[in-house]
């Protein structure tokens, strides 16, 4: 019998009844619910609830209305909206607003510009205008907030006390002293209950604390105060909820035209400017969120404008209140781990299911309870986070003149003012322009502090007028922005100054400030390095002891600094923003000063401000490089000092050299004993691979490695450091303690005499670095068919100059690199 069965006949005919390689198709899909989705509901539900009804006390509607608008915004919103965690509902700022519009115009008429509102939303939406509201600045959104919470706390307060709350703030505040003499101690009692159980259930201790804590304290705190004042008998004012079938509707609006539009504008500014904030804050939120186990997508704002005025569409016609974002509630929503817009609309189902299933629970919630929760939801409102913020930029008087305008005059008018401050402090900054004139050392300096537009030209062309003809003079550009007046002016003198034998060196803080281009030397068009600010600025918090290393004491690192490098064609961020501990910040850093959480968030700023400053001015040219390769001109070989910036004083940018660092810029010969094989096959990559055209050895002054070498044991190299030093006795050897010994010549600077006995070593390192090169193979091949050319150089730290090694002389000169004018 063969080992292969064979196929049954009507095999073939066999048919798939779904494609290979998916799954069998499934009856209709089953709507389901996340189990994070169901727990996140059940949190913001018992948040929602009591805030509902507190809001809808707070202005004076319905407290059916407060449930409506719950519902609604859960429902609705929560499924059209662009924010798939935010919940809307009735929001404590637009309390203000609604509580103005119930006193003028009534509550069916304020119902329907909640619908006109919500038709202002969905048009605003279908124009994709959402992005534009964001422009407002913060400062104005802030001190309408807090103006709004300085309002609703002063309104809440008379209720707190047991009394009826006035129109405006003037003249709650005016009854104020009466309310106080004559307070009812059932309200207050219930009242600080209430308060008290907002403020101590989240801090409740140990592990019980950590169980309870995860109750809403907003539920805890009224339904404390409703059963204390069950079971104590008290006689006070409580929750009335009325039978649906007379509920209130919305109906055509009654009064001036005007003053209709005006406030529908105003419900749509505040509904809008509120939730397109909160959606922000949201996606902040959930990104910050550990261990997501689902992706949520970033809000579509237009997409949340739409579904904010359908649900405002919704709540006016059934009653409710204008609908909004609501930071608590969302915030609770995605802490509690909610993973899609379910959690937010089964949240409004349980709003529903409550509003007609729990009225007489409801009905015993005390008035004073409900009040004295909306009266903190208004005190936070005034956030000292937020001043200290807009203290910070300086727009404290935007803030105040807002916060202020609200709570004396009203939300729309409190908004405008608010507005019109903030233009003309943006105005003042940009006329507010400081111009200087200095001469240090024959070299004036003419800087520039602030946005440099036409109103300063006259100021400018005066302070440039005194630098004296043929003068070399440096322009220093402080500021973001110079319009075309300025330019010219900047311009024509920088033109006249040069050709009356002057020079001019044009510089600004900010990349793209330079007037002029360079002019172009030897066929290269680089602009030089940006201007630099050492980043450890720190200073030490005691005296450094004799001998010791200022920037040692101040733990500075021994690493290479963490710069901006510019490449050939763009300046680059500077280096006072474009490194950690810019602004003046202090900079944590290594050894005994700073800690380890300090340094991990140096290197997070130098990398944040790499990629505001510097990646964008030089992405194209990296990706230019990542699709080519790399094809460095040169090998530049030198010591591991974190002083020592390769690309900054060789006006080089990325794919320009091919740099290998070792401590003391040793090239150990091929073969010898305790040699390095990683610097070997550094240069035969570079030479055989790369293909580069020139190899520079580059010795500096100060540098450790020399010092160390010259007080060396040979014989006791025990140490990784000091059997690497090994490689520098060749170089020792060339420099006897009598310079005239053998009747050589030595290296030697053009123009003086080496200081020290450290940078005399140092030169005929770099000299001796050369023979060893010659040595490997690779670099042997290559200069005998002339493809390689051997550089020799030297940079002085302290002078900023460099030196190239002259061979044509005996012993070998270092000659001075000239300067070269690079300004038109």
């Amino acid at each position: 019998m063969s080992a292969c069965v064979p196929a049954r006949a009507d095999s073939a005919r066999t048919k798939h009844v779904h494609p290979p390689h998916s799954p069998p198709p499934g009856g209709p899909r089953r709507f389901r619910v996340a189990g994070a989705d169901v727990s996140a509901a059940i949190a913001v539900f018992l948040i929602a609830l009591p805030l509902s009804l507190g809001i809808a006390l707070a202005t004076g509607a319905p407290l059916q209305a407060g449930l409506v608008a719950a519902a609604v915004g859960g429902i609705v919103a929560g499924r059209i909206g662009g924010c798939p965690l935010q919940v809307s509902g009735p929001a404590a700022g637009l309390t203000v607003v609604t509580a103005d519009l119930i006193q003028q115009y009534g509550w069916r008429t304020t119902c329907a510009i909640t619908v006109f509102a919500g038709i202002a939303q969905l048009g605003l939406g279908c124009l994709r205008v959402a992005r534009t509201a964001l422009a407002v600045s913060p400062a104005i959104v802030h001190g309408m907030l807090a103006g709004i919470g300085v309002t609703i706390a002063v309104a809440q307060l008379h209720i707190v006390l047991g009394g009826t709350p006035q129109s405006s703030v003037p003249d709650n505040l005016i009854a104020l002293p009466a309310q106080l003499a004559n307070l009812h101690p059932a309200d207050v009692a219930v009242s600080v209950l209430t308060l008290t159980l907002l403020l101590l259930w989240p801090r409740l201790p140990g592990r019980a604390g950590d169980v309870l804590g995860k109750l809403p304290a907003a539920l805890i705190a009224v339904g404390g105060a409703t059963a204390v004042a069950a079971l104590t008998g008290l006689r006070l004012p409580k929750v009335d909820l009325p039978s649906w079938s007379s509920h209130a509707l919305a109906s055509l609006p009654e009064g001036p035209v005007l003053g209709l539009v005006a406030a529908v504008l105003t419900t749509t500014l505040v509904c809008s400017v509120q939730s397109l904030l909160g959606a922000v804050a949201v996606d902040k939120l959930v990104a910050a969120r550990p261990a997501l186990t689902g992706r949520v997508k970033r809000s579509d704002l237009d997409r949340e404008l739409l579904g904010q005025g359908a649900a405002n569409i919704v709540s006016g016609s059934l009653g409710g209140l204008p609908i909004a974002g609501v930071a608590v509630r969302s915030s609770a929503n995605v802490a509690a781990g909610a993973v899609s817009r379910n959690s937010t609309m089964l949240h409004g189902v349980l709003v529903v299911i409550a509003a007609l299933l729990l009225v007489p629970a409801l009905e015993l919630i005390p008035l004073a309870s409900l009040a004295a929760l909306v009266m903190s939801v208004g005190l936070k409102m005034v956030s000292l986070n937020h001043i200290r913020t807009v203290t910070r930029h300086r727009e404290v008087l935007v803030y105040a003149v807002t916060t202020c305008g609200v709570v004396f005059l009203g939300v729309l008018e409190g908004v405008v003012l608010g507005i019109a401050v903030a233009v003309g402090v943006a105005l003042h900054r940009l006329t507010r322009t400081r111009i200087t004139h200095d001469d240090v050392e024959g070299v004036h300096h003419v800087h520039v502090r602030g946005q440099l537009t036409f109103l300063a030209v006259p100021r400018l062309s005066r302070v440039l007028h005194q630098v004296p003809h043929g003068a070399d003079a440096v322009v220093e550009l402080d500021g973001s922005f110079m319009d075309h007046a300025a330019y010219e002016t900047l311009q024509d003198w920088q033109k006249t100054h040069t050709a009356q034998g002057g020079s001019v060196d044009i510089t600004g803080r900010r990349p793209g400030t330079r007037i002029s281009e360079p002019a172009e030397v030897d066929g290269c068009r680089c602009r030089p390095w940006t201007p630099w600010r050492n980043h450890q600025c720190e200073r030490p918090s005691k005296a450094p002891a004799p001998g010791t290393d200022r920037r040692a004491a101040a733990g500075a690192p021994t690493g290479e600094s963490p710069g901006t490098t510019t490449g050939p064609n763009a300046s680059g961020a500077s280096g006072e923003s474009g490194v950690p501990g810019a602004h003046g910040a202090p900079a944590a850093t290594g050894g005994t000063g700073g800690t380890d959480q300090r340094r991990g968030h140096e290197l997070a700023r130098g990398i944040s401000a790499f990629h505001r400053n510097t990646a964008p001015l030089m992405r194209r040219e990296l990706a230019r490089l990542a699709r080519e390769g790399q094809q460095p001109s040169q090998l530049f070989l030198t010591c591991a000092d974190s002083r020592v910036v390769t690309s900054m004083i060789t006006s080089s940018g990325p794919g320009d050299l091919f740099v290998v660092r070792n401590v003391g810029n040793f090239v150990p010969l091929p073969g010898e004993e305790s040699g390095d094989d990683s610097v070997a096959a550094a240069i035969e990559y570079a030479v055989d691979v790369l293909k580069v055209r020139s190899i520079t050895v580059c010795g500096h002054s100060g540098c450790g490695a020399m010092q160390a070498l010259l007080g060396a044991d040979p014989a006791g190299a025990r140490t990784p450091l000091q059997r690497w030093l090994r490689h520098g006795l060749p170089s020792l050897d060339r420099v006897p303690a009598d310079a005239a010994e053998d009747g050589r010549e030595r290296p030697r600077l053009a123009g003086r005499a080496p200081a020290d006995a450290a940078e005399r070593l140092c030169l005929a390192n770099v000299v001796q670095q050369l023979e060893h090169l010659r040595a490997h193979e690779s670099v042997a091949r290559a200069l005998g068919a002339g493809d390689l050319e051997l550089q020799g150089m030297y940079f002085h730290v302290g002078e900023a100059q460099s030196y190239l090694l002259s061979e044509d002389t005996e012993g070998g000169v270092f000659e001075l690199v000239r300067e070269t004018n690079l300004t038109a």
